[in-house]
């Protein structure tokens, strides 16, 4: 072998090396391929799909691509049809608003099992396990005003029509909400709940403008305004227990796809959510750093 061949084998050799090097740099080297993350447009979503996004490129060297910000009947369509491969949904909009079931007070585990049941052959869909968060409807209260009172239930509202009222205006008008609700509870506030938008709902109820106002249980807010979350004791509200849908192709292609989301079950409970969210809507913060950050802490990724 001549000098000349000698040396470009070697310069090649060192120039693949480099490649490899830039390539696990950067996180790619040993990619088994691409996988889509879809999330609706509110930064619950956004958080949550980027935790998976994170475990999936760190723990299966699998390349991301990140869909979120969709529209939110648009990701129960795009998995589908195979666009996307996984984003979170809730169990409440499988049951009522996917699959049709009307919702008579069953328990949160019968309808995560019946989404999990017939997705499958519906939809060719797998419902992994809850991650612990349930994104429901509630009322909620200024914490020191509901414990001076000792409020704690929606029931425990019934001992206190004096109280004052703010919603917003489709809580006030769907018969699955503040019409069906006192209904089911038998209560009515001596003045008539008032239309909030809301934008300005929270700081009404925080400032004593009203006293009881609904939410959804994991809204920041909740948190930056120091309110506290009534509980539905007698199940009005249809639960919405947060989980992965994962196209059932991408699981068969992918067999440790379904440990590395696992591993996110039962990890996030309301208040965590809550502060989480906080961080994204109220504290300006991306939601890819608050995922990691979170990721870290419950020990799921390593720096």
């Amino acid at each position: 072998m001549n000098v000349k061949m000698k040396g470009a084998r070697i310069a090649f050799a060192v120039l693949v090396a480099a490649l490899v090097a830039v390539a696990a740099y950067f996180g790619l080297a040993g990619e088994r391929g691409q996988l889509v993350v879809g999330g609706k447009d509110f930064d619950e979503q956004t958080i949550v799909g980027e935790m998976a996004a994170q475990l999936i490129e760190k723990k299966m060297r699998i390349r991301v691509e990140r869909k979120f910000n969709l529209a939110v009947n648009l990701p129960c369509k795009l998995i589908r049809t195979g666009e996307i491969d996984l984003y979170l949904d809730y169990t409440g909009t499988g049951y009522m608003d996917i699959l049709g079931v009307e919702y008579k007070g069953e328990p949160p585990q019968l309808i995560y099992e019946h989404v999990k049941k017939v997705y499958p052959d519906k939809f060719g869909v797998e419902w992994l396990s809850p991650l612990g968060f349930n994104n429901t409807y509630t009322l909620t209260m200024r914490r020191k005003h509901a414990e001076e009172l000792g409020i704690t239930s929606i029931s425990d509202l019934a001992g206190h029509p004096d109280l004052k009222a703010g919603f917003d205006p489709s809580f006030l008008d769907r018969a699955d909400c503040y019409p069906g609700l006192k209904k089911r509870y038998g209560f009515e506030f001596d003045t008539a709940p008032r239309q909030l938008a809301i934008g300005i709902m929270y700081k009404a109820c925080r400032d004593g403008d009203v006293d009881v106002i609904d939410a959804f249980a994991t809204d920041g807010r909740i948190a930056r305004f120091d309110l506290k979350v009534l509980v539905d004791d007698k199940r009005f509200f249809p639960p919405y227990d947060a989980a992965f849908n994962v196209r059932a192709a991408t699981l068969r292609k992918f067999p440790d796809l379904c440990g590395t989301l696992e591993a996110l079950a039962g990890k996030l409970t309301d208040g965590e959510m809550q502060e989480l969210n906080h961080a994204v809507s109220e504290g300006g913060r991306k939601a890819a750093d608050v995922a990691r950050e979170f990721l870290l802490k419950k020990g799921l990724l390593s720096k």
